[in-house]
């Protein structure tokens, strides 16, 4: 199977696994059921599933497991997506190619929805049927949620909002997408692989310095297209970065310095999953697709 046709099927179980976690329509409240499924269906690159498919593939993860913690983790995000585009933080009008769920429905229902995924992350994680052991639901619910807390995601937005009109200097502004971005993907390849056999601490050392270097080439490329894509290639607003004066790898090293650290990340991720041999080859493709993406 082609990376190609790999990426596509993955995608397919992710949105079958994502329709079974979230709750219908036909469960009150069923409008705000209905716009937290608005949110995740339907849409975004996926990035964290396929990363946890990936890492899951290393270890022997089952289907199930891998699953419910590629559900959790996108939910996670597109709850932090949810609040980022709201008045009070960015303030955006279009996420994943449409309109933003305050913009869609108003900006209560927004908090609530983004409120609720966080909760059904957790519930995905700790299912009855969802393939993983006690032992495993206990370490990814951890996992997930050092992640998206203060030293993590939310930690990240905090930097991020306080950030905004200053001049960062290159280390804290790394510091700042570590978090901000770097901690779920990290926890995607770490819960990835947790869920399969249990990895050795040579190989978790592996992983975190893979995940280190595919997480800030991923923002370090966001950038990037920040200043060269334009929106309906991207799925939301394209500029928005120099808009609200937020400081950038392109606005500190420039543009070119910034492709050149983007691939040099690429060759970083190559290098920490080596050792794994032919069984890397989902992770070592999906760095690639990191580093070379258009939107």
């Amino acid at each position: 199977m082609t990376f190609e046709q790999w990426m596509r099927a993955t995608l397919d179980h992710v949105e079958t696994a994502l329709e079974h976690y979230l709750p219908g329509t036909d469960i009150a409240p069923a409008r705000m059921h209905e716009a937290m499924r608005y949110a995740v269906l339907g849409g975004g690159k996926r990035v964290r599933p396929l990363l946890v498919h990936a890492a899951g593939e290393l270890m022997g993860a089952s289907t199930q497991a891998v699953e419910a913690a590629s559900c959790a983790l996108e939910m996670i995000h597109v709850y932090s997506l949810v609040h980022d585009d709201m008045p009070a933080m960015d303030d955006d009008v279009l996420r994943r190619g449409k309109p933003t769920v305050h913009i869609q429905y108003d900006e209560a229902t927004a908090l609530l929805v983004g409120d609720a995924l966080q909760s059904q992350a957790f519930i995905a994680l700790t299912a009855e049927d969802n393939g993983l052991s006690a032992a495993q639901q206990a370490a990814l619910v951890r996992e997930l949620g050092v992640a998206s807390g203060s030293v993590g995601m939310a930690g990240g937005q905090a930097i991020d909002l306080e950030s905004v009109g200053r001049k960062l200097s290159r280390p804290e502004l790394e510091t700042m997408h570590r978090k901000k971005t770097g901690a779920l993907l990290r926890a995607s390849v770490r819960m990835g692989a947790l869920a399969g056999t249990t990895p050795s601490e040579d190989d978790l050392a592996a992983l975190d310095k893979y995940a280190a270097a595919v997480g800030l080439a991923f923002q370090v490329v966001d950038d990037i297209l920040d200043v060269t894509a334009d929106s309906a290639t991207l799925g939301k607003t394209a500029g928005k970065d120099a808009q609200h004066d937020k400081p950038t790898y392109v606005s500190i090293i420039g543009l070119d310095a910034s492709r050149e650290l983007a691939a040099q990340l690429g060759r970083h991720a190559h290098a920490a999953i080596q050792n794994f041999g032919a069984r890397g080859q989902r992770l070592a493709e999906f760095a690639d697709l990191v580093v070379n993406r258009v939107n």
